[in-house]
């Protein structure tokens, strides 16, 4: 199959109107069929179902859909990582890391710090990004490299390293009278009243419904619960940054959330290699006994 006959069949699964398919991809409509038509001759199967009120797609065409959007993802990061490997040759080498903006508060500067120290380091450009972004990021080839954090990141498809485990707390505003308690459970968050959990926006960028607040970064979030509007659930590294008009409470069965730094499995960049040695070094100086904090990481890097 070729690329472009892959985007001519995502576009009218996607629509699934062959008109409109072709006015988004700028062509005329006969070409776009004659290549769809041309497609499913040559897999010896048929894609869609078109009738004169409805173009559908069958069990075969959901398959290609699935697997051609994913095809051409890998196509379109292969291009960008390409790109940005030829600049090395131009004197203009780097490397890419993406985090979730507020996140790793005390691993970013020392992992950054440590790796600066290596031989032969690259200069690393941080992107920071909402909640969810750093997958698609590294996904799609425009990060080489992602900070990410399970329960809620997805590492299916990369080569990890797990850095570090930590246990949850709530964030309230300070003098609320649940910051007297020594702990809470997440029946208690879920229950204060006045301070809902807030919603964040989806990978399709809408929000889903329920009664907290909407919110886009931690910088409004924190200010929505010194307001009292809101409260939230974050990794208890999160404490070392917070302003004094908020307070923690340890949510006992929270679930852990566990920092890994990712990277394509198909990756052999010795800049890359050296970044996730440094971040597992970086790791075990940065949590210790009064952190709360595992480290997880084996520190033996990659030649990835």
């Amino acid at each position: 199959m070729e690329t472009r006959e892959l985007r001519y069949f995502i576009a009218v699964a996607e629509e699934l109107h062959f008109g409109r398919a072709a006015e988004r991809l700028g062509i005329a409509q006969p070409p776009l069929s004659r290549a769809i038509q041309q497609l499913e001759r040559r897999l010896g199967v048929a894609l869609l179902d078109r009738n004169s009120r409805a173009v559908t797609l069958t069990e075969a065409g959901s398959v290609l859909l699935r697997e051609g959007q994913a095809a051409l993802d890998a196509v379109d990061a292969a291009d960008r990582r390409t790109r940005r490997a030829a600049l090395a040759t131009t004197g203009h080498p780097g490397l890419v890391l993406v985090t979730k903006a507020g996140a790793s508060g005390d691993l970013l500067p020392k992992l950054l710090d440590a790796y600066a120290a290596e031989p032969g380091a690259v200069a690393v450009d941080v992107l920071l990004c909402g909640p969810g972004e750093q997958e698609r990021l590294l996904r799609d080839g425009r990060a080489d490299v992602a900070l990410l954090h399970r329960p809620f990141d997805s590492t299916t498809g990369f080569d990890t390293e797990e850095l570090c485990t930590e246990e949850q707390v709530v964030i309230l505003p300070a003098g609320h009278p649940l910051t007297s308690r020594a702990h809470l459970r997440m029946a208690d968050v879920t229950a204060l009243p006045g301070l809902p959990m807030p919603r964040w926006p989806g990978p399709d960028g809408t929000y889903p419904d329920g009664p907290g607040p909407q919110v886009r970064d931690q910088a409004q979030l924190l200010q929505l619960i010194a307001l009292g509007r809101a409260s939230a659930v974050l990794p208890e590294s999160c404490r070392a940054h917070l302003r004094g008009d908020l307070a923690t409470v340890p949510v006992l069965d929270a679930p852990t959330v566990t920092t890994v730094i990712a990277w394509p499995p198909h990756s052999r960049s010795r800049a890359l290699a050296g970044l996730v040695r440094a971040a597992t070094g970086a790791a075990t100086r940065v949590t210790g006994p009064s952190s709360g904090a595992t480290v997880l990481g084996t520190g033996r890097g990659t030649d990835r």
